[in-house]
């Protein structure tokens, strides 16, 4: 029989999840501190709960721990490529929303070539490519056409783009797509359909499943991850797990990572309904960490210099520098709007050094086509 990770959501209460981790003590919390086999997901409910605060130091030694296990010193570097501002969705959180009245820019070939120019001078030999959701200027063929520009640039390519079909992901993968990341922004279904009002976007089903429509189409690494500040993160989080494992077990042959982006300043403006304090994403961080060791954890540039040096060794295994996120914001147009405002403004080259400082190795591109 068919399954896919609706029919496991719809098992469980947004409510009743967020109860249950309130619920956790400090017992269920040694539990999954003190477990030797790999945790499920009431240890991870226990990690991420108010009772954890407390064992955060044993946390974060148990995260580096680990990580370094199976990681190594190495910290992967990554900078995404912003080809267009052009959206068709109202997203109330985003700089790119329909409703957003801006200058609208998509990068033609010898645009996109000069940004490419510029992020290989700065080292990289990866690449994120990033678009609004606009299908007709930003659909599969012109998405086809870029990685057929840029392909003898890098040894691999991902991408954050509008969720797609099945068979538009094996087209990709075919011109040598490795990874997508794509994440929900909120597995609440009432507060996803109030910040997404217009647009494909709003169809929550389709972008819920589309990390089943990845996996059937046997895409290398996949991303996941919520937006957090749009709801309780500790439920939404939770739900990022319950999906991961959901993942893991269906579509065992790919890889998988998270991200942890906070909700950002942009034009337009949206005051963040649950503020996520630091210490709760180094909480977060190490719990999914100690909850699996295999997936890697990524941070943006969306969190400011301080904290990105100090996580370094608690669990993350990738990290964004120089970041532009505004379509020719590296050479074409700097000046064109931004999604959303960066917070660590170094460059990579500044990064790379702040690693090294650590004892860690900065790597600039993920594994040689060859070997996936």
């Amino acid at each position: 029989m068919n399954t896919d990770f609706q029919s496991v959501f719809e098992k469980y209460s947004w409510q009743e999840i967020k109860e249950s981790i309130l619920a956790k003590t400090s017992a269920d919390v040694q539990s999954a501190l003190r477990s030797d086999g790999r945790r499920n997901l009431e240890d991870f409910k226990a990690l991420i709960s108010p009772a954890a605060m407390p064992f955060l130091e044993e946390m974060a030694q148990l995260s580096h721990k680990l990580t370094q296990k199976r990681f190594g010193k190495t910290i992967q570097m990554y900078v995404p490529l912003y080809l267009s501002n052009e959206c068709q969705n109202i997203c109330t959180y985003c700089g790119f929303s329909f409703d957003n009245k801006i200058k609208r820019k998509t990068l033609n070939d010898e645009e996109i070539l000069q940004e490419v120019r510029f992020i290989k001078s700065m080292g990289y030999d990866h690449v994120l490519l990033v678009t609004g959701e606009a299908n007709q200027t930003v659909g599969v063929p012109y998405l086809k056409r870029v990685m057929q520009l840029i392909r003898p640039y890098f040894s691999l390519i991902s991408m954050e783009v509008q969720p797609l079909d099945e068979t538009d992901y094996e087209e990709l993968i075919e011109e040598g797509l490795n990874t997508v990341l794509v994440y929900q922004e909120t597995y609440h279904q009432e507060d996803y359909r109030l910040h997404h009002p217009k647009g494909k976007k709003a169809n929550f089903e389709y972008r819920l499943l589309t990390p089943d429509r990845l996996g059937k189409a046997g895409i290398h690494k996949m991303g996941l991850g919520v937006l957090i500040g749009l709801e309780d993160w500790r439920t939404d989080c939770f739900l990022t797990a319950l999906h991961l494992d959901y993942l893991e077990k269906t579509y065992w042959q790919t890889k998988y990572s998270i991200s942890f982006p906070r909700l950002r300043p942009f034009s337009g403006g949206l005051d963040p309904k649950v503020e996520m304090s630091d210490r709760e994403l180094v909480q977060l961080i190490c719990a999914f960490r100690i909850f699996n060791e295999e997936v890697e954890l990524s941070l943006s540039t969306r969190e400011n210099p301080v904290f990105r040096d100090h996580v370094i060794k608690l669990g993350i295994t990738s990290i964004s520098a120089g970041s532009k996120t505004n379509p020719g914001g590296y050479v074409v147009e700097p000046e064109s709007l931004e999604q959303f405002e960066i917070s660590d403004e170094r460059s990579p080259k500044e990064i790379a050094e702040m690693i090294e400082r650590q004892g860690y190795q900065p790597v600039w591109k993920d594994w040689e086509s060859c070997f996936v």
